[in-house]
């Protein structure tokens, strides 16, 4: 069954080339705010790295990594996920001090990726990690970081719909916090997207904290790789998208495990076997700075501020025949 959602109505506000303005002026305006209140500074990233490095984002541990040999080194390669373990290794071999940080752009294929409206096999997204101390890894730090996230998207919206006036989203850029178990205490009958759907359609811009380990119900919120992020301090940013009625996410994000965050992970999620990797070597044995991070979609908050219904409108991807079929039918534009 095709997962495309038609909302009632919709056309584009944009022509093809008013388009294509604003995707751009979209990523401009938000990568200077974003990079001056966050202290970050643009590094190059890999496309992909050595399978055996033990780098890559493992996500929910599901997905198959795109795979290949290089004949030239003798070893294999894969295509990234996301950069969540490569960044912190960059902060400490680029020497950043204490509270500054780097961010780049990372693009990846997710081969097993199901496609819908936002959902595409490639993946844009904006990845950044920056330094903080011992002190820093709070709740109320972390809220704090993602308030000026989000008030940075406010403003990129702000000035989009000033060049673009008949662009008619609108934003609310105070954000409401809440743990995944106090989400599944709320609505305990319903699935965690549900919760997510039912929480975002009242408060318009939330925060879900505490994602990976299991809740009282015993399955957790949502499955995240054990060896990046503190389970206990972390979570997404999802708004509340009023062409779709959905739950939006733009962004995963947390305070990164520390060496007793990753220890207690690595056993919980049954992944001992990782330790004799070099990145986590060097992690356990405490050789790398404490960070926090995430990955900003792209193509998502091109979608969110422009009013899109669809990622393909504004990314270039492919697709199967029925949702090339059902877009052109609805006035959906695909690249």
């Amino acid at each position: 069954m095709n997962k495309v959602i038609v909302p009632a109505g919709y056309r584009p506000v944009l022509g093809s080339y008013d388009l294509q303005q604003a995707i751009a002026l979209t990523k401009e305006i938000f990568q200077q705010e974003f990079t001056e209140n966050l202290h970050l500074k643009r590094v190059s990233a890999p496309l992909f790295v050595k399978s055996s490095s033990g780098l890559n984002d493992d996500l929910s541990g599901k997905e198959r990594a795109v795979t290949f040999d290089i004949p030239a080194i003798g070893d294999d390669a894969q295509v990234v996920h996301s950069l969540a373990k490569w960044k912190r290794l960059a902060l400490k071999k680029y020497g950043f001090s204490m509270h500054e940080g780097l961010y780049t752009d990372m693009n990846a294929i997710r081969r097993d990726e199901d496609l819908d409206n936002i959902h595409s096999i490639y993946v844009d997204q904006w990845d950044w990690e920056r330094i903080i101390a011992k002190e820093d890894r709070t709740p109320a730090y972390l809220k704090e970081t993602v308030q000026s996230i989000v008030d940075v998207i406010c403003d990129a919206s702000a000035a989009l719909k000033k060049k673009f006036p008949q662009i008619g989203v609108s934003l609310e850029r105070k954000v409401s916090f809440i743990t995944s178990q106090e989400l599944e205490d709320l609505y305990p009958d319903n699935t965690p997207e549900e919760r997510e759907y039912l929480y975002v359609k009242e408060h318009k811009t939330i925060f879900v904290m505490q994602i990976g380990a299991k809740l009282c119900s015993g399955k957790p919120h949502g499955n995240r790789a054990p060896d990046y992020d503190d389970w206990a301090l972390n979570g997404d940013i999802i708004f509340y998208n009023d062409i779709l009625d959905i739950a939006f996410e733009i962004s995963s994000m947390g305070i990164r495990v520390d060496p007793a965050a990753m220890d207690r992970q690595l056993r919980a999620a049954g992944c001992d076997h990782r330790r004799s990797l070099p990145f986590h070597k060097m992690l356990l044995n405490d050789e790398l700075p404490l960070t926090i991070g995430g990955g900003i979609g792209q193509s998502r908050l091109c979608m969110l501020l422009i009013g899109c219904a669809h990622i393909g409108e504004v990314q270039t991807s492919l697709w199967d025949e029925e949702t090339l079929t059902i877009c052109k039918e609805n006035h959906i534009r695909l690249l």
